[in-house]
């Protein structure tokens, strides 16, 4: 059997039935273009010793895994343990992706990236790349999410981003998505689209879990260091899904590690109340590629709501529609409730402050411990908060 990133998807793009690239006749040869450049890139020694000297001396890879003791105690039961994402830097997953196509841009000649963003973790690591690089960076926000996440959007506008506000819809992530097309569209002669997740039209799905997948890789040799053995159990949230992918990537082949992929259960189990796609969700269509997504009586995305940001998206990673499908891996919610403790908890009694989305994960693993006596949880952290603590203390308090 070939190892399942090998074979994983298809020339076109397709997970078992979901993927694909469903583009507007303009964008076909572009995609193409990009499609190419990555077959010839990833197997390129001199583009692939750039990246891994962007990794070591500017982001600060490899990230550590840290034990949660004082929350393996509280919970009982299993030994939990995070991928340290947090501190990555900028501080979260993005910039493993960001940086790899900013670096991709460059050899393509191109002079400017072009992005959505939910949370603004996304945006922020790509306007990073676009500075380390010497490009322009236009960065599309819905206003509902600049408001929630005003410091990333701060910091954005530092590194020299052009933060384009989205005023129509729901003004969060779907919105910024449709608005980031729109303008990539007209400039896609000089401009990379450097989509925020596994998710859009091929190659973007397969090239941002390979980018990513650098964190499982990472995290399988440092637990067996750490620890002598594989997790038992490995779990991260998922909104698009790039940090569970990265993850998920280095375990898919060892058949006793159990997945677990944790989407936002918002505040009920009702249609527009939450963003669990998989849990929720019908197979559809949904910027450029198959899916399952969340849709209304009309047939059309549906509203989502989450108090993370970045996990406010309607549709997800194909790959993860087809993981689901397969049985490989499991797909479960946390509820705004318990990830809002999980965030006080990790902060109170480890000393870090996770952002809300890596709250989600956190909260499966402190739910779930009590049922795997005596093994082990690895979870990634995916990120750090100081993005959301604003929105957090004004909006919730401090906790108790």
């Amino acid at each position: 059997m070939k190892p399942y990133l090998k074979t994983t998807p298809t020339r076109e793009g397709f997970f078992g039935e979901y993927g694909g690239a469903m583009l507007p006749p303009p964008l076909v040869p572009h995609f193409e273009e990009i499609a190419a450049a990555y077959d010839k890139l990833s197997k390129s020694a001199e583009y692939m010793n750039d990246l891994r000297y962007i990794r070591k001396h500017f982001q600060g890879r490899p990230t550590p895994i840290s034990y949660l003791k004082n929350l393996s105690d509280m919970a009982g039961g299993a030994q939990i343990y995070a991928k340290r994402e947090d501190l990555n830097h900028t501080g979260a997953h993005k910039l493993n992706h960001c940086m790899a196509e900013g670096l991709m841009a460059k050899y393509m000649g191109k002079t400017k990236l072009i992005a959505e963003t939910g949370a603004g973790q996304h945006g922020v690591a790509l306007a990073t790349a676009a500075a380390y690089f010497g490009m322009e960076c236009e960065i599309h926000m819905g206003e509902v999410d600049m408001a929630k996440e005003a410091p990333n959007v701060v910091r954005m506008k530092l590194l020299g981003a052009t933060v384009v506000p989205v005023t129509f819809g729901a003004k969060t992530l779907k919105e910024a998505v449709d608005s980031a097309f729109g303008s990539y569209m007209e400039q896609a002669d000089k401009a990379l689209f450097g989509i925020g997740s596994v998710v859009g039209p091929h190659p973007f799905p397969m090239m941002v879990r390979d980018f990513q997948k650098v964190v499982g890789i990472e995290a399988r040799e440092q637990f067996i260091e750490m620890t002598g053995e594989l997790p038992d159990v490995v779990a991260a949230c998922v909104g698009g899904g790039s940090n569970a992918m990265g993850l998920f990537s280095g375990f898919f082949d060892d058949e006793g590690v159990e997945l677990f992929g944790v989407e936002p259960g918002g505040t009920s189990s009702k249609l527009g109340d939450h963003a669990a796609t998989l849990t929720y969700g019908v197979d559809g269509d949904i910027h450029g590629f198959r899916t399952k997504m969340l849709v209304d009586d009309a047939g059309e995305p549906a509203p989502v709501n989450t108090l993370a940001s970045g996990l406010d998206y309607p549709g997800v990673g194909p790959e993860h529609a087809h993981l689901q499908k397969t049985g490989r891996v499991n797909y479960t919610v946390a509820d705004d409730k318990e990830s809002l403790q999980a965030f006080y908890d990790l902060s109170r009694h480890e000393g870090i402050i996770p952002a809300l989305e890596s709250a989600h994960a956190l909260a499966f693993a402190l739910r779930e411990a009590k049922n795997h006596m005596g093994k082990s949880i690895l979870i990634n952290l995916s990120g750090r908060g100081d993005k959301d603590i604003d929105f957090v203390a004004e909006t919730y308090g401090f906790g108790e």
